[in-house]
C-alpha cells in the first residue's frame, strides 16, 4: 500500500427541507430533497504510522482534526469492518463552507470512506458505503451519492431523482456557524405544544426538478428550517432580503443555515447577484455554483 487516493466531493442544497416533530430517539423525520452543487472539498488520505487529520483553506481552523472529525469516524469505521487500523493521514482541502449548512463535514466523511476503500482495496459494496455513511450521519449518505435524491427517515434513506437540466445559484456565506442541534433545538422550542404534520416531498418540486424548469423550482422551494434559523439569527433576513433585491428568483436558508441560497435564472444573473450581495454588505463572500453534480469521485 503506497502512494495516495484523493477524492473530491460535493456541497449540497435542501431545495426542501420538511421537518416532522421529534421522535423518541431525539431525530425527526424529514422529506429532504437535496441536490449537489459544485463547490467542492478533496480529501486526501496517505498511509501513516497513526491517523491523523490535518486542514487547509478558508475557515480551516473551525474544523476539529480529532477523531470527532467524520473523516476521521469513516475511516475507523471502515478499517473496523475489514479487521484492520486506520493508520492513515487524511488530508482536507476545504471549499465548502464549514458550519454552513451545506454539508461540508459530512461530504469529508464521504470522501475519506471512498478515498480510504480505494486505498485500502476493501471492495466495499456500494450499500455497505451506503450503510457506514448513514451511520456517520444523516447528510452523509447524499454526498456519497450526489446528483439529486429524496431523504427520507433523519434523512439517510434516498431515493435518487431525476433532473431535467442544471440550475444556477448563489450561496451567500455567513459571519461564523451555525449547531446543527441548536438550531433543531429552536425549531422544536418554536414548535411546542403544536402538532407538526408529517414531512411529504412536494409533487411540484419533484416535477421542477425532473422538467428542469428554473421558475417552477423557484415558487417551490422551502425550508421548514428557516424560521428556526431566523430566530438564532435574525441579521440572515437582510441577506435574503438583498439577493431578492438583486433579481434572485428565490431565496431560502440552506439547510440549518446559516449559509442562504438563491436560485438565478443562469449564469450573468448568478455573477450579478453575487456582485450585489457581497456589496450589501450582509455576507461575507458569496460563492456561485451549479447542481446537480456527481457525488464523491476519486481524482
Amino acid at each position: 500500500m503506497t502512494g495516495s487516493v484523493t477524492v473530491r466531493v460535493p456541497a449540497k442544497v435542501n431545495v426542501q427541507l420538511a421537518v416532522g416533530g421529534a421522535r423518541a430517539d431525539g431525530f425527526h423525520d424529514l422529506a429532504n430533497v437535496f441536490l449537489a452543487v459544485g463547490l467542492y472539498d478533496e480529501v486526501t488520505v496517505t498511509p501513516a504510522d497513526t491517523l491523523r487529520v490535518t486542514c487547509e483553506g478558508p475557515d480551516a481552523d473551525q474544523v476539529p482534526l480529532d477523531r470527532t472529525n467524520l473523516a476521521a469516524r469513516a475511516a475507523e469505521k471502515l478499517a473496523a469492518r475489514y479487521g484492520r487500523r486506520a493508520d492513515v493521514h487524511i488530508h482536507i482541502a476545504k471549499d465548502i463552507p464549514v458550519a454552513g449548512g451545506m454539508a461540508g463535514g459530512s461530504a469529508d466523511g464521504a470522501g475519506a470512506l471512498v478515498a480510504c476503500d480505494a486505498l485500502w482495496g476493501t471492495g466495499a459494496s456500494r450499500d455497505e458505503l451506503l450503510e457506514i455513511c448513514a451511520e456517520l450521519g444523516s447528510d452523509v449518505p447524499f454526498s456519497l451519492v450526489g446528483g439529486a435524491a429524496l431523504g427520507t427517515g433523519r434523512g439517510e434513506q434516498l431515493r435518487v431523482l431525476p433532473v431535467g437540466g442544471s440550475f444556477h445559484w448563489v450561496f451567500a456565506v455567513a459571519d461564523g456557524g451555525l449547531s446543527t442541534p441548536a438550531v433543531y433545538g429552536e425549531f422544536d422550542r418554536l414548535h411546542a405544544g403544536v402538532a407538526v404534520p408529517e414531512p411529504v416531498a412536494s409533487e411540484g418540486l419533484l416535477e421542477a426538478l425532473a422538467s428542469g424548469d428554473v421558475s417552477a423550482l423557484a415558487g417551490a422551494v422551502s425550508n421548514d428550517l428557516q424560521g428556526a434559523a431566523l430566530s438564532l439569527r435574525p441579521s440572515l433576513a437582510s441577506t435574503l432580503a438583498a439577493g431578492v433585491e438583486g433579481g434572485a428568483l428565490a431565496a431560502i436558508v440552506s439547510g440549518s443555515g446559516p449559509t442562504t441560497a438563491f436560485l438565478v435564472p443562469d449564469g450573468e444573473s448568478a455573477g450579478k447577484v453575487a456582485a450585489g450581495l457581497v456589496a450589501s454588505g450582509t455576507c461575507r463572500a458569496a460563492r456561485v455554483a451549479v447542481g446537480p453534480v456527481a457525488g464523491a469521485v476519486v481524482l
